[in-house]
């Protein structure tokens, strides 16, 4: 098990809900800043590349989407729910979108992912990168 090599680095800064998390709740308030962010954990193992992400409480059929296009994978999903009790009614709703840049060597055609108590886990089947380096010839003007 191991972090995959990306094709297109991650940025050198990190993710705001990935910020949240190095600091304590403070009293709670690091919940009421929660952005609708998509949790995720990603690792390669062996010839594939696993991506698991939090989806509690959504449709996988209705509500999922999952999308690749030049190498990064994109997962947007949609929750709504409403309880009605004696008079009294609440409801919570909420788009929620995480884009990820597959490693090196991602087969776009090899790409499945399934759904199972909450958790969303997309397998991505990786071949060994072909190395492109390129020598390039200096002139002399």
């Amino acid at each position: 098990m191991s972090q995959p090599e990306r094709a297109h680095p991650r940025s050198l800064i990190p993710d705001f809900r990935d910020l949240l998390e190095m600091f304590p709740t403070m009293g709670g308030l690091r919940p009421s800043l929660d952005l609708h962010g998509i949790r995720v954990e990603d690792r390669t193992e062996g010839n594939r590349y696993v991506l698991r992400a939090e989806l509690p409480g959504i449709d996988a059929d209705n509500d999922l989407s999952i999308t690749v296009h030049n190498g990064l994978l994109t997962i947007e999903a949609q929750r709504s729910e409403e309880r009605a009790e004696g008079g009294r009614s609440e409801f919570r709703y909420g788009s929620f979108a995480r884009t990820v840049a597959l490693p090196t060597g991602a087969k776009e055609d090899g790409i499945e992912a399934s759904y199972d108590d909450g958790i969303l886990t997309v397998t991505v089947e990786l071949s060994t990168p072909e190395e492109n380096v390129k020598q390039i010839p200096v002139r002399h003007d």
